[in-house]
């Protein structure tokens, strides 16, 4: 099993120099993928609820510096070789996918193939309205945006169709490293986001699930989801973010068949000690992890 960070871009995470000594430092340590997650608006006070909290409401707040994740982790690519990077998780019915397209090729060409495009369909009602887009069939529009997405890095001249996009005969360079091809993880516990990425994804992200019960309910089901949708399970990389994870949850976790553990944690903000801090927390976990 492999060990995920998820600790660049919010607050402390979002310091120019912070970033470099997570970044370098966790490369060293021997993570495999350093996860970044999206709002491009918080508002005060809110009537959406937060679907990853027991009381609807999101622990970052909402004047906290919360950087762009693709920008993000440019910087991060910038300051490292090898180490996975991962959107966890875009906005994607926020955003124009020919653009998103054209931006994640291209971080995935500058890092060396090193993207994973975790994308979910949001939750912020505020947010939605704030930008313009309809809030409303807002998986459809996901669903329709990935498609049209990897018909651009495909296709040397690509056109599309939808109730969403429309295109014809385009050229959208650079192409993905990888076969014209950037991995895209769907985001969100429920079933209908667990039938996303069964359906039509290339992974989950489970994020700040309860305990590992919890865990094995949601890789159970989608699981099942993908046979129904006559897909291999094997094909899906299953990534999860526990509340409070322990390293006695590491073998349950593998056998249930999960592929990365990702811990959510913010950073000092200091870059020495920011550096002393994940050297801690592979200390505390790469053992575990190799034996597992």
């Amino acid at each position: 099993m492999d060990l995920g960070l998820h600790a660049l871009g919010i607050g402390t995470g979002s310091e120019r120099a912070v970033i470099d000594a997570v970044s370098l430092a966790a490369e060293q340590a021997g993570f495999a993928t350093l996860w970044a997650g999206e709002h491009v608006v918080m508002v005060d006070e809110s009537t959406s609820s937060y679907p990853y909290s027991e009381d609807g409401t999101i622990a970052v707040p909402a004047v906290a510096d919360w950087l762009d994740p693709l920008i993000c982790l440019s910087f991060a690519a910038a300051a490292t070789t090898s180490i996975g990077l991962a959107t966890g998780v875009m906005l994607l019915p926020e955003h124009n996918p020919v653009l998103v397209a054209k931006q994640a090729a291209s971080l995935d060409k500058l890092s060396g193939g090193r993207l994973t495009l975790g994308v979910g369909i949001g939750w912020s009602q505020e947010e939605f309205e704030a930008l313009g887009v309809p809030f409303g069939r807002r998986g459809a529009r996901t669903a329709e945006y990935v498609e049209a997405m990897r018909v651009v890095w495909r296709d040397d001249v690509a056109s599309f169709h939808g109730d969403f996009v429309n295109f014809d005969n385009i050229r959208v360079n650079p192409k993905p490293l990888r076969n014209h091809h950037i991995p895209v993880v769907l985001g969100g516990n429920s079933e209908s986001a667990l039938r996303r990425a069964a359906t039509w994804g290339d992974g989950w992200y489970g994020f700040n699930l309860a305990d590992v019960e919890e865990v094995a309910q949601c890789a159970s089901t989608v699981r099942r989801l993908c046979r129904e949708a006559v897909r291999d399970p094997g094909d899906l990389r299953l990534a999860v973010a526990l509340v409070d994870p322990q390293s006695a949850d590491i073998g349950r976790l593998a056998d249930i068949g999960i592929d990365e553990l990702v811990l959510v944690a913010s950073p000092p903000d200091d870059p020495d000690t920011a550096r002393a801090w994940v050297a801690d927390l592979a200390r505390q976990w790469n053992p575990v992890l190799k034996s597992a």
